[in-house]
């Protein structure tokens, strides 16, 4: 009966959509040791920030017997400040090096070098009455937070089933929020927020990546890097029979052998030909404009208002960084709730709404700047704007740029896709600290959200009119949807071009691949 049928359907479809222990492992330990230091470093700095000033002022007078100019004192937090951002750029622009040479899980393996070098170089710098290995350890995190944002969403959407993967994607947003989280909890004064202690908020750096180092090497590295690029089949099924929980993986492997049979140059794509390709252009635009519109859509600049209005408001000085915890928490629940609704509702839908709400509640926080010295309970509302912003933010635009770099692109092209959307993630980063505090104090003011509202009206519009949702789509049915708008060639019903693969044991265990052109009538 239709009834059974359903039935039995539902029983034959079900464990696609379990996730096993190993997957949500993976998950949650690969962003653990990646993501959440980035989310972290995002608000550490800012409990310490007079102590760190302090330092630099006393490590200035024992060198040189005078005062640090107030010029120069300025000139060095900025530095220390902003240097996270080009070292972050330094680290999404190597990534795609890094992959290709010792993979996905070995390329996060690998960075937590980094985050051990940048703790102990942080940690301590006062120590040793140098400031320069504060500079130099901000540089260091910021590389590894570089790699990290590039081979963390590679590696969780290439181990994820589609049915749930942008669900297991979004663990890289919601260990984002969660570290930013943890920075304002530990910056404390209470806790590690102390002239005496502010040195241990660094060392805490090391923690996470540790963890990682001890759980990770036990998991498998990506199965379609060791099926596509790697050539091993037996280590593919493997690793596929682990992260699903079941032992026959036909489907999945099948499924990966149809994705490199379309491929026309099974080698890995540089950077250079990939702009070139018209077979991606509009799949790298809609990635450089989500990723652009993640950094420019003004949620760097929301940190910036946070303190000021709450003392419009009336909050003591002394309760601001209890009252400041409560962005970090709406920011974690925000995207703790889209992980669970985004395999329900889709990507497109979650960032169309997240960008759209912002523009809203952006030029609701404008009006409210601007006449809240006339309405004395204004800035409450003004505050009220903020933690919507952040919960809008991370609704969608907060983590899903970083599934649909994953998603939009095939094999081939996937590093070079996450070196690109790097490169402008890190550079609309750097921007947005350099130059908002000017155009806030030069030119509009309390307006100064009016430019994000444009920001988030144009991101909206684009990914309305040109994305196609990639919910539940293989990588090659998401490629199809691109084909029109890039002016490819479909293969036409009934008369298909296949590149088969035959995939042969060599004496050493691994395969060796012949190539052939069949064609279909």
């Amino acid at each position: 009966s239709p009834q059974g049928e359903s039935e039995v359907n539902n029983l034959v479809y079900w464990p696609e959509y379990s996730i096993t222990a190993c997957l949500l492992s993976a998950a949650f330990f690969g962003a653990l040791g990646s993501s959440f230091l980035y989310g972290y470093n995002l608000s550490v700095v800012n409990a310490p920030a007079l102590y760190i000033k302090a330092f630099y002022n006393k490590t200035w007078v024992e060198r040189y017997g005078n005062p640090i100019p107030a010029e120069t004192a300025t000139m060095l937090w900025s530095i220390t400040v902003s240097i996270f951002a080009i070292g972050g750029l330094f680290g999404a622009l190597s990534v795609s090096f890094i992959i290709k040479v010792v993979g996905r899980r070995g390329t996060l393996l690998l960075n937590n070098i980094f985050a051990v070098i940048a703790a102990l170089l942080l940690s301590l710098g006062e120590i040793s009455k140098s400031f320069e290995m504060l500079i130099i350890g901000r540089i260091v995190m910021g590389v590894n937070s570089g790699v990290a944002l590039s081979a963390l969403p590679m590696y969780l959407g290439e181990i994820s089933p589609r049915h749930i993967r942008g669900f297991i994607g979004q663990f890289n947003s919601i260990l984002i929020c969660l570290g930013v989280f943890t920075g304002q909890v530990l910056g404390l004064p209470e806790l590690l927020g102390q002239e005496s202690r502010w040195n241990f908020l660094f060392s805490f750096l090391a923690v996470p990546a540790i963890l990682q180092l001890c759980v990770l090497p036990f998991l498998p590295e990506s199965p379609r890097y060791l099926l596509m690029e790697k050539r091993d089949e037996k280590a593919a099924e493997k690793a596929f029979q682990r992260f699903l929980g079941k032992k026959d993986v036909s489907q999945e492997l099948e499924e990966v052998h149809a994705e490199a049979r379309a491929q026309d140059n099974l080698h890995t794509v540089s950077v250079l030909q990939m702009l070139r390709s018209p077979a991606v252009r509009w799949q790298l635009i809609t990635i450089i404009v989500t990723m652009a519109c993640y950094q420019l859509c003004g949620l760097n600049a929301i940190w910036y208002y946070t303190n000021g209005i709450l003392r419009e408001a009336g909050f003591a000085e002394n309760i601001l960084p209890y009252i400041t915890l409560s962005t970090g928490a709406v920011e974690t629940l925000a995207a703790i709730i889209s992980g669970l609704v985004i395999e329900r509702i889709g990507r497109k839908p979650l960032l169309i709404f997240g960008f759209s709400s912002m523009a809203v509640f952006f030029s609701l926080l404008t009006v409210f700047l601007y006449f809240q010295n006339s309405v004395a309970w204004l800035p409450y509302l003004s505050y009220v704007c903020i933690l919507a912003v952040i919960a809008a933010f991370c609704s969608g635009p907060g983590g899903i740029p970083f599934v649909l770099t994953g998603e939009l692109f095939e094999q081939p092209y996937r590093p070079a896709a996450f070196m690109i959307a790097g490169t402008v993630n890190w550079l609309s980063n750097f921007a947005v600290g350099l130059l908002f505090p000017f155009i806030q104090v030069s030119f509009l003011q309390s307006f100064a959200f009016l430019v994000f509202v444009v920001v988030c009206i144009l991101g909206s519009t684009y990914l309305c009119v040109v994305l196609p949702e990639t919910k539940n789509k293989t990588f090659m049915d998401i490629s199809l949807s691109f084909a029109r708008i890039n002016k490819m060639p479909c293969p036409p019903p009934g008369h298909e071009i296949e590149l088969t693969l035959s995939i042969t044991p060599d004496k050493n265990g691994k395969t060796q691949e012949v190539t052939k052109m069949e064609s279909f009538f």
